[in-house]
């Protein structure tokens, strides 16, 4: 029998099809092929696909045989590639001829009627699933794509959306892709039904979901707007409020979810059954506690008698888990096993501890630091390699890293070593935040002519750690010259060391009547010592010499001041003093965030003293910073400030060495630098020889934004006041505002607005309810 049909050609070759026996073969037919020995081998209809492609998936090479299983063999395997819509082998002689037919490559992908979505996001997506340009057109993953843009615009509740997907052929086998979208109306929540529901009242209970029917905000946090994620994380945040207020037994039944017709309201039902409310009977531990067990009694967090609490409960886990840490047992599992009676309604607690092997740290290693050098942060690591696991160690360590100030986001996690039972790497990683602060500026104008200012401020100067400013003012009326570095590791200790070189001149503007000008050339140099992981004491020197030239139209305190200095009797002419301030400090830091603080303490003492200059004196700061969550990712922030200062040796308290009060950063509402004494004559602000400032701040996730520290908003209430040297400090004087206000660590640096409503001003303060800063902190 002939296993093939012989085709009629002019050339002296038998040119045979065995594409269709080879075909009949895959479907289970009787036929065979007549095995030969292939001489040679050609590819035919092949335009983009390279020859070797195609001899790669052959199961046959030259001088084997050609039989049926390798007919069968290569049919499967050229179309498994995707790359050919037909394939038919040819016997030539001994000449295997492989015709294909490739499938069309696309050259285009284009959307229409898109607004919900990015085209650049749709995309990328789309091409990570094989539609996309240069990509093998294939009818299935078309359809994939389609499918898979419905349920993007699905999960942003476009539950009307319609898309139409045409295929456009065009020259060289090629083919452009056109997804015509009609998005539709968002499907808003019309309704949130809760059933089974008898302790908490519906309000109570739709209080706690992130998906509702619609709100001021709604328009920015799409809060009424299905998601299945959403529901799922509500589901949790109701059990999680039933099981923090005792309710151990509550379940949720079922869920439903159904759209109206119309495909534009969605109604929403949460079955629950509620159960009974337990107290706390009981807590034992079991399992291996080292002999420490009074000691992690003491971290549980439940108590005989009080309400049974889930967030307690898990807290009390983590603390045990996280206190075992510190021995070195990093695999620590605590499990609590709840024992119910529910006739007394009390349940009882027996805390499985099995701490697992004690374990090392093999590797410290650090990712996302793009700029910042890798010893910048591993000197601030408390945690060692080839050292026992501390979890207390590691935290701090992450800790520091975030107090550098360099970063927007420092996580850490300890996986374990692979190939190991005994040895976990410590992986630190940071996302880089611009570390540099500059602002340029200039301006003309017929009394000063053209004037320029600029200041640069880098943290984090080439990644090195060290911090740079320059400041250039040209104005007529206040004009600077200063250069300052910090370098936080002058010696591998941890000393630090400051110094700053500076030469400013101030004058009052032109339209002030009166008239002064305050000459300072001088610089200072100062070194950090740590005396702990969150205390540092500062001591410095400072070289500084002063000018002040007054006439009869100066304010009065700076010609009381020329008089003390000079003698002069109207207090007119040239004062000059020479100053050698020394400085000694002390800081605490135990935040565990330099930007964006939420826990923790920060407290600074200043402490400056001339004691051989014409004009000796001294100057004193306190500043306390205190940070404590609540609930929400709502962040308490309290400050306090108290500044003092004094001449001595019957001296006066140099004019130029005053407070100032008012604005952001002290009492917002009121001018920047207004309150205080004025003069009587100009109605300048003069400051004052010491200051009270206080402020407290609820700080909150902007709505929508998740748990980004990097953008809050905050209610607040300022209180301060400005003092005149020998002035009591009366609480009486102080002048108060609340408001409202956003910070948002930008690009270009952290900047605050706030709206403030001074309470209790007085006739000729000087108010500013609406106020800005870039730059600065808390």
């Amino acid at each position: 029998m002939k296993l093939y049909s012989d085709r009629i050609t002019s050339s002296p070759f038998r040119r045979s099809l065995i594409g269709a026996a080879v075909l009949a073969l895959c479907a289970g037919s009787a036929m065979a092929i007549e095995p030969f020995v292939v001489k040679d081998i050609r590819v035919e209809g092949i335009q983009r696909t390279e020859a070797g492609t195609v001899f790669s998936y052959l199961p046959v090479r030259v001088g084997e045989t050609f039989n049926d299983d390798k007919g069968v063999a290569a049919i499967k395997a050229l179309y498994a590639t995707s790359f050919f819509k037909d394939v038919k082998l040819e016997r030539d002689g001994d000449v295997l001829v492989v015709l294909v037919e490739e499938r069309p490559a696309i050259s285009k992908v284009e959307f229409t009627g898109t607004k919900e979505f990015e085209k650049d996001t749709l995309v990328k997506a789309l091409k990570d699933i094989g539609v996309g340009e240069t990509k093998i057109f294939d009818k299935a993953s078309v359809d994939r794509a389609e499918q898979e843009l419905k349920r993007q615009y699905l999960s942003h509740g476009l539950y009307g959306v319609k898309i139409v997907t045409t295929v456009t052929p065009i020259e060289r086998n090629r083919v452009n892709i056109t997804f015509a979208v009609d998005e539709g109306e968002i499907a808003k929540i019309k309704q949130i039904n809760i059933v089974g529901n008898k302790v908490f009242s519906d309000k109570e209970l739709k209080d706690e979901l992130a998906l509702n029917t619609g709100g001021w905000f709604s328009w920015y946090t799409k809060s009424d707007q299905y998601s299945k994620t959403k529901l799922t994380g509500d589901i949790e945040s109701l059990k999680s409020y039933y099981l923090n207020r005792g309710y151990i037994e509550m379940q949720i039944d079922s869920t439903q979810v159904s759209i109206t017709p119309d495909k534009k309201d969605i109604y929403i039902t949460i079955n629950i059954t509620e159960g009974q409310k337990y107290t706390v009977n009981a807590v034992k531990f079991e399992g291996e506690t080292f002999g420490r067990e009074e000691e992690l009694r003491s971290l549980v967090l439940l108590r005989k008698g009080e309400t049974y609490s889930g967030e307690r409960l898990t807290a009390t886990n983590k603390l045990i888990s996280d206190r075992l840490g510190t021995f070195g047992y990093a695999f620590a599992n605590v499990n609590a096993n709840p024992d119910i009676d529910r006739e007394k309604r009390e349940v009882s607690f027996t805390f499985f501890i099995d701490p697992g092997k004690r374990a090392y740290v093999r590797h410290m290693n650090i990712a996302g630091n793009t700029t910042t050098r890798d010893e910048v942060i591993r000197r601030e690591f408390r945690q060692f390699e080839s050292s026992w696991y501390d979890a207390n160690k590691i935290k701090l360590s992450r800790d520091r890293v975030d107090r550098l100030g360099y970063f927007k986001d420092v996580t850490v996690d300890t996986p374990e070593a692979q190939g190991t039972s005994d040895q976990v790497d410590v992986n630190l990683t940071v996302v880089e935040k611009p570390t540099g602060n500059f602002q340029i500026g200039g301006a003309f104008s017929q009394s000063e002519k053209f004037s320029f200012q600029a200041a640069i401020q880098q943290a984090n100067f080439a990644g090195s750690g060290t911090t740079v400013g320059i400041e250039l003012n040209t104005s007529k009326y206040s004009r600077t010259v200063s250069f300052s570095q910090t370098d936080p590791y002058y010696t591998d200790d941890g000393v630090s060391r400051s110094y700053e070189v500076y030469m400013r001149t101030q004058q009052p503007p032109a339209l002030n009547i009166g008239s002064y000008t305050i000459r300072q050339q001088g610089g200072r140099i100062s070194y950090g010592v740590p005396f702990s992981e969150v205390d540092t004491v500062f001591f410095g020197i400072g070289l500084e010499r002063s000018r002040i030239t007054t006439d009869l139209t100066s304010p009065t305190r700076f010609r009381e001041y020329v008089t003390s200095v000079t003698g002069s009797p109207d207090g007119t002419g040239t004062a000059q003093t020479h100053a050698v301030p020394l400085t000694a400090a002390w800081a605490r830091d135990s935040r565990d965030s330099a930007l964006t603080p939420t826990v923790g303490r920060y407290q600074r003492a200043n402490l400056e003293v001339d004691l051989v200059g014409q004009q000796q004196y001294f100057r004193a700061v306190y500043e306390h910073q205190w940070y404590k969550p609540l609930f929400w990712n709502i962040t308490l922030a309290l400050k306090g400030e108290i500044d003092y200062g004094h001449g001595l040796r019957n001296s006066k308290y140099p004019v130029f060495k005053n407070f100032y009060g008012g604005g952001i950063g002290s009492v917002r509402g009121y001018l920047s630098s207004s309150l205080g004494a004025v003069d009587p004559y100009y109605f300048d602000a003069l400051g004052g020889a010491s200051r009270l400032i206080g402020n407290a701040e609820l700080q909150m996730p902007f709505p929508g934004s998740g748990k980004d520290r990097s953008l809050r908003w905050f209610g607040f209430v300022d209180s301060g006041q400005v003092y005149q040297e020998g002035q009591k400090m009366r609480a009486s004087e102080l002048r108060y505002s609340t408001g409202l206000g956003i910070s948002w660590i930008s690009p270009v640096g952290p900047l605050r607005l706030s709206y403030a409503k001074p309470l209790n001003a007085k006739p000729g303060d000087r108010l500013e309810r609406f106020q800005f800063q870039m730059g600065g902190g808390f």
